[in-house]
């Protein structure tokens, strides 16, 4: 029997993190509170008399950007609105991926909707309907600026709701018109200024950034189980983790850090065996630093969901309108139409420049791991993990593919929010590059993963030279894990197939399943 998806009811300003990840997995149908309709209609109200109004009103009755001087006459204000989503889908390159199109549609209904945008109801409809049909926009990935909002990716997502632009279906790109009606969906027809509120904002970026939260939630619980499981395999201390030390800190990345590690470690005779008679006094920083390193980036990525959470319940098109039915500061300026820079995605551009760093260093103190592990002078292992070394070279070329992997991250992080070109004849002269900014963090994951995957193959094998001693029941698991797919290494053998798998274990959240059953520990992505 297949299992239906949940309907996930929209309040305006009010979604979850864990209802992000619901429409991020495509796993809910979305309806919208019926409380939302009174401010919805209110600002539409405002929109429709200023269009039938003599007053020049920037979005209604203008042109945009530098053209904002020119007055468009009545008769051509619903051709303004079609012609604007027609020259500003200009995006190149690969469409974005479904979960990303999902966010883009359920997050620009939700900002719609909280009745600050001057549209009619049946914009928010017919981004729900899209969305419930299961149809996926097909969005060129290149082409924005995060200012005035991400304009061309979100025009490409409003031509296909036109009928005029592309689906992807089953990964294939078929004419917009087509799907719609074979999905029994009207296309939609735009009135004044509903076609600037739908491309004017950060939903692009913003979705992208969730993208990656989400796709780099199951690598960084990866990256714990192997670390932990590295700790070992080199016989080291857990006294690194004491509490009291993180305590005198008092960062609370670093603290929940140390806390998952003494609970991955806790009952493993390995470290019993380190107790009784292992003569180092400490540990390289790869092992005994991993709260402080780790812990940090769990704190800027902490920061990043919140920025992040934020901007997917704001309203980010320009100009706002603020009627009197609405709440909010504007509440007090009946039927006011107010130009400013919210469409401006300079929060999610240094969210995610700061997702990055912390994507990196995770990558960089895995591929220090894995250059300890090998080090037999320092791991007290075999050379290379390989007990024959020089017939074999076991891990050694391995360990080159990770530190070219670390190397490609450490060029990816440079922060894109820093590198502004001015657009539109300098009148939009600083923009954020936030897409970029987000988009850039899945190769960067992807590179994570794999050096993740190549030490949890190095530190497995490390515990082989342990036994009979065995670890932590979690760490043990782990392992097994690992060892149902790729045998250990005695003997130089065709690698490649084996990283990829591992790889896929820390991507897919198979490993992450045993972070997730530790008892009583805080979730990576505190609630907010």
């Amino acid at each position: 029997m297949t299992e239906l998806p949940t309907t996930l009811t929209i309040n305006p300003g009010h979604l979850s993190l864990d209802d992000l990840l619901c429409i991020h997995q495509g796993r809910c149908t979305l309806s919208l509170n019926p409380s939302a309709a009174a401010a919805i209609d209110a600002s539409a109200a405002v929109v429709q008399a200023a269009a039938a109004g003599s007053a020049a009103v920037y979005g209604v009755n203008t042109g945009f950007g530098k053209l904002a001087s020119t007055r468009i006459s009545e008769a051509d204000l619903a051709t303004l609105q079609r012609n604007l989503i027609r020259s500003h889908s200009v995006g190149v390159g690969e469409p974005l991926a479904p979960a990303v199109s999902r966010l883009m549609l359920a997050t620009k209904a939700a900002s719609l909707a909280r009745g600050y945008s001057g549209v009619r109801r049946e914009v928010v409809d017919m981004l729900l309907a899209v969305f419930n049909a299961g149809l996926v926009p097909c969005v060129p990935s290149q082409g924005s600026v995060g200012a005035s909002g991400d304009l061309a990716p979100l025009a490409h997502m409003t031509l296909a709701l036109m009928g005029e632009g592309e689906f992807l279906v089953d990964g294939i790109r078929q004419p917009a018109a087509a799907v719609l009606q074979a999905a029994g969906i009207e296309p939609l027809q735009l009135r004044a200024k509903e076609g600037l509120a739908l491309i004017n904002g950060t939903q692009t970026s913003t979705a992208l950034a969730l993208y990656a939260l989400f796709t780099f939630e199951p690598v960084l619980e990866s990256a714990l189980v192997v670390g932990a499981l590295t700790v070992d395999a080199a016989r080291g201390s857990d006294g690194p983790f004491d509490p009291r030390i993180h305590a005198l800190r008092g960062q609370p990345g670093q603290i929940d850090v140390a806390r998952y590690y003494r609970s991955l470690l806790q009952g493993s005779d390995i470290r019993q065996s380190h107790e009784q008679g292992d003569d180092r006094v400490q540990d390289p920083y790869c092992l005994r630093c991993q709260p402080q390193v780790v812990g940090a980036c769990l704190d800027q990525l902490r920061h990043a969901a919140l920025v992040l959470l934020r901007e997917a319940n704001a309203v980010t098109d320009n100009p706002l309108v603020f009627a009197p039915q609405a709440e909010g500061p504007g509440a007090a300026t009946p039927g006011a139409m107010v130009s400013g820079g919210n469409f401006h995605a300079e929060p999610v551009a240094l969210a995610a420049d700061a997702m990055a760093n912390a994507i990196a260093e995770v990558g960089a103190i895995a591929e220090r791991r894995i250059a300890m592990l090998i080090d037999s002078g320092v791991s007290r292992l075999p050379p290379f993990l390989t007990p024959n070394a020089g017939l074999n070279s076991g891990f050694m070329i391995a360990h080159v593919t990770a530190a070219s992997l670390a190397s490609e991250n450490k060029s990816l992080a440079h922060p894109a929010s820093v590198d502004s070109l001015p657009t539109s004849a300098n009148q939009e002269d600083h923009v954020s590059m936030a897409t970029f900014a987000a988009r850039r963090l899945q190769p960067m994951i992807s590179n994570v993963a794999h050096i993740l995957g190549i030490e949890l193959l190095a530190a497995a094998q490390g515990i082989e030279f342990l036994r009979p001693l065995r670890s932590s029941s979690a760490l043990e698991a782990a392992h097994t894990v690992l060892r149902e797919q790729c045998p250990a290494m005695m003997e130089d053998r065709y690698l490649a197939p084996d990283i990829e798998a591992a790889s896929q274990l820390v991507r897919s959240g198979e490993l992450a399943q045993i972070f997730k059953a530790l008892p009583g520990l805080p979730p990576l992505w505190v609630p907010v």
